[in-house]
């Protein structure tokens, strides 16, 4: 994740061997992550910091990809799902489907 940022950020470049990266994307998958990862800490510490925090995140990616609705990458797009609170649900549908295309080279 901290290579993720670095990348984001321009601090470090990815090798030249590798593919070429899209920034819009590179910050998607960060946010993306970062939403996945607060979402699993509010799961093991159901306290209203940690719950606040994973909703947050969720809701800044949500902001993003509303803004590049092409880089969706699961079944619904991010107004769809509303019968939660928080948009969590959102998070966990887009890295599932984020981790399955990594898997399958997609």
């Amino acid at each position: 994740m901290l290579a993720l940022g670095a990348e984001r950020d321009g601090r470090q470049t990815r090798p030249v061997t590798g593919p070429p990266v899209d920034a819009t994307a590179a910050e998607r998958t960060w946010r993306l992550r970062r939403a996945a990862l607060m979402d699993r800490m509010a799961l093991d510490d159901p306290r209203p910091g940690p719950v606040a925090a994973a909703a947050e995140t969720a809701e800044r990616l949500v902001l993003h990809d509303r803004r590049h609705p092409d880089l969706v990458a699961g079944p619904h797009h991010p107004d769809t799902i509303t019968l939660a609170p928080s948009r969590r649900l959102y998070v966990r549908q887009e890295y599932a489907a984020w981790t399955a295309a990594e898997r399958t080279g997609i």
